[in-house]
């Protein structure tokens, strides 16, 4: 069978998988998003707490992929639960250092220009240091979303659900009868729906960063 009529055949069930991912990974970019710039709100304006807050992310980030979600199993079981607490982990990083750098990065003219016209911090928060660090803190998101899409496919190792049963179903029979087109169907899927959340970023941060920002 060509790769082609592969999918044709088992297009309801590729679709089905295809939403998944897509699925499981939006939710745990924004779960890490939410926790990402909670714990960067709370210390980027304390180095060592920024430092901290840094290093506990990159140090979950160093732990195999296997490993990470193989420890998930003795806490949650296996399905949906494991696979998006160890993804959520896994997206952590690059928004927990974008959202520290691009709010540490803001000029402090600014700020104090905000505090003098009568501002407080929550008002200066959200009116002045988001908006202008908005730029860094998108392209963490973004790149946490492109690491997370890739060892999304990992989450097939505890049930969980995406395109990875198709290419771990493939491997695990490889040399058999359509074991390549089951890989490759996951594989190309994967990539697929990756260049499709990048194009969604890159017009999102359109819309929503100034004219001058992005110059």
């Amino acid at each position: 069978m060509s790769f082609w009529d592969y999918v044709t055949s088992r297009w309801d069930l590729l679709a089905f998988e295809t939403y998944q991912h897509a699925s499981m990974v939006f939710q745990c970019v924004l779960a890490a998003t939410i926790i990402g710039l909670a714990v960067a709100i709370a210390s980027y304006r304390t180095p060592w707490l920024a430092n901290l807050a840094t290093g506990t992310a990159s140090v979950i980030f160093t732990v195999p992929s296997f490993a990470l979600f193989g420890l998930m199993i003795p806490l949650f079981g296996l399905g949906v639960v494991p696979s998006v607490v160890a993804l959520t982990l896994y997206a952590l990083l690059p928004i927990i250092r974008n959202c520290i750098v691009g709010l540490a990065g803001v000029d402090p003219a600014m700020v104090d220009a905000a505090r003098g016209m009568g501002m407080n911090r929550a008002m200066v928060l959200a009116r002045v240091e988001l908006p202008l660090a908005w730029p860094v803190i998108l392209t963490g998101i973004r790149v946490s979303t492109m690491l997370t899409m890739g060892v999304a496919a990992i989450a097939a190792y505890v049930s969980g659900p995406g395109l990875g049963d198709e290419i771990f179903s493939g491997l695990a029979r490889l040399g058999g009868a359509n074991a390549l087109n089951a890989a490759l169907a996951g594989t190309i899927g994967i990539i697929l729906l990756a260049l499709l959340f990048d194009a969604a970023y890159i017009l999102i941060g359109r819309l929503t960063t100034s004219r001058g920002l992005r110059v």
